[in-house]
């Protein structure tokens, strides 16, 4: 079956005056029209940059390789990577949209929520009238459409940007971090709402440090460590039985698990290791993680910890 979204061999570089950032490094994953996976993995992972590179939205020092290629519904299919600016800007929303991480930054200052809802729809070919209704969907009580931006609270402005993604019914949604600054009902609403979409047709990438989100509602899992993923597997395959010791470091983390806090941090972005980058961190290093290792079953690790990621 042809991915919805398909990403191979994705590098970013960021330049700075002294140094250079791996932000992204060889990723590739493919995403399939109602599959929900999570991209999970510490803060500075790469998570954030990855859809953000999809969607051309990096600055300018940022250099990319790699291949993403769309496949939009009853369309030919898009090389996203290298695009220009008027060509992504008819792809944006409609045919993949962004929860972005940060709302109070993204959102029109002097517009209120219904302004911004109503274009998105009439734009997209939507009748602007199904705001209150996209709005409720999202977890937003109409009235607070409107409100300003920055007379929403943090929550209420996540859930705005939720409801702006939503709107043109992409066949695609990224979303980063759209559960950032919400309380627990709110976060599964927001869970399930995905969920649904995804069940309905739509491609989910949620890109997430919640392993509890991830665990909720994803089918599939990829784990980012130092801008690589270590492991990508099945959800279920993946919270039972963890291949690569970074993913069971981190479940081991949770505090219906273990409780227990990974030693050490992750390298800097700027100075990644030749070999394994989470080895110096890791119980089963030897002198093998000083070389990088393959994938192999989903797993970028010289001693996987499952028999299916040692077969």
């Amino acid at each position: 079956m042809t991915p919805t979204l398909a990403v191979d061999g994705l590098s970013v570089r960021f330049r700075l005056r002294d140094a250079t950032v791996h932000a992204v490094t060889d990723l590739s994953l493919t995403l399939h029209r109602g599959e929900l996976l999570a991209v999970v993995g510490e803060s500075g992972c790469g998570k954030s940059v990855l859809a953000h590179a999809v969607l051309g939205l990096l600055p300018a020092n940022a250099t990319v390789t790699g291949t993403a290629t769309l496949h939009p519904d009853g369309a030919p299919p898009v090389q996203l990577i290298g695009a220009g600016e008027r060509q992504l800007r008819t792809l944006r929303g409609r045919y993949i949209g962004l929860v972005p991480q940060s709302p109070a930054t993204s959102l029109t200052p002097v517009r209120t929520g219904r302004a911004l809802l109503t274009e998105t729809l009439r734009v997209h070919g939507r009748l602007p009238a199904n705001a209150d209704q996209v709005a409720e969907e999202a977890g937003l009580d109409p009235h607070d459409l409107d409100r300003y931006p920055f007379e929403l609270s943090g929550g209420m402005a996540q859930r705005l940007a939720t409801a702006l993604a939503l709107a043109p019914d992409p066949g695609v949604l990224l979303a980063d971090e759209p559960t950032a600054g919400l309380d627990r009902p709110l976060v599964d609403h927001t869970l399930d709402l995905l969920r649904r979409r995804c069940d309905a047709g739509t491609a989910v990438l949620l890109i997430t440090h919640d392993l509890t989100a991830a665990r909720r509602v994803a089918d599939t899992v990829a784990v980012m460590y130092a801008s690589r993923i270590a492991e990508h597997r099945p959800a279920d395959d993946l919270f039972a039985a963890p291949s690569h010791p970074y993913t069971a470091a981190l479940l081991d983390a949770l505090p219906d698990r273990a409780f227990r806090p990974i030693p050490g941090h992750p390298p800097m972005l700027t100075a990644l290791p030749p070999g394994c980058p989470f080895a110096p961190r890791c119980t089963q290093a030897d002198d093998a993680c000083t070389a990088l290792p393959t994938t192999t079953h989903g797993t970028a690790c010289h001693h996987p910890l499952t028999p299916a990621g040692a077969a």
